[in-house]
């Protein structure tokens, strides 16, 4: 996304955000507007920034385990008729399960640490990452795989250079879904159960109708979301560069 052109969407939204605040009158224990919330972020800085750090760890441990997991699954999916059988319905369960039920389960089992967090984050980016990735390859070009048939190429050495390379435009796709979704993860963890991150610091704020610091720190962790899902994005354009040169071609100028 073009830098100006995210500047000027983001200083709507915080005039949006004013216009709210002017035209429904609403007291600052309600909504507070930009300027009080710029200053909560200005009297707090040590403090907001210790609670993103930790939450920027919990969310990139969660996406980094849960893209290396989702995509061996469907890697061994694609490999083993038989895992496929047994993997894909548990996959499809799990969908069915709200995944945020199973929060204070994993604060159960994982303690109030970081690694309950990280554990909710991996459940929530496993899905898409497996779910994409297979289906990129699955969904290879029947002419490539009848060229590697005639060729008597190994199943192995199908995968490794027809199935994952024709893959990746999906694996990008599903790992930008992951890089959307994995803050979801983290801070729904802390809200269960933890002493430390931005979700934790929201309620500890919450409690104590301190909301110019909730939405403090709020705004820190959509900055630091955004700033997550961008740099993920700009890392599978340079990766998967074709897909880029190919959206290009209908591009408008």
């Amino acid at each position: 996304m073009n830098p100006v052109r995210l500047l000027i969407m983001a200083a709507g939204l915080v005039l949006v955000w004013q216009g709210l605040v002017w035209i429904t009158g609403a007291p600052p224990y309600i909504l507070p507007g930009p300027v009080q919330v710029a200053r909560a972020v200005h009297a707090h800085p040590r403090v907001l920034a210790y609670h993103a750090g930790i939450t920027f760890v919990e969310i990139l441990s969660g996406l980094v385990l849960g893209a290396v997991v989702g995509s061996g699954s469907a890697l061994s999916m694609i490999a083993s008729a038989r895992f496929k059988r047994w993997l894909l319905p548990v996959l499809v369960v799990s969908q069915a399960v709200p995944v945020f039920a199973l929060a204070p389960l994993l604060v159960l089992w994982f303690g109030y640490g970081m690694l309950s967090k990280v554990a909710m984050a991996v459940l929530i980016i496993y899905f898409p990452v497996t779910a994409t990735f297979y289906d990129g390859m699955r969904r290879i070009d029947p002419e490539w795989l009848e060229l590697a048939r005639v060729m008597d190429a190994v199943p192995m050495a199908v995968i490794r250079h027809i199935r994952i390379p024709g893959a990746l435009p999906a694996f990008a796709s599903g790992l930008r879904v992951a890089a959307a979704t994995a803050p979801i993860g983290a801070v729904v963890g802390e809200w269960v159960g933890s002493s430390e991150g931005l979700g934790f610091y929201m309620l500890h704020a919450n409690a104590r109708m301190q909301i110019d610091v909730m939405f403090a720190a709020l705004a820190v962790l959509a900055v630091l979301a955004l700033s997550l899902y961008f740099l993920v994005d700009y890392a599978m354009t340079r990766i998967v560069f074709w897909q880029n040169e190919e959206g290009k071609e209908g591009e408008n100028p």
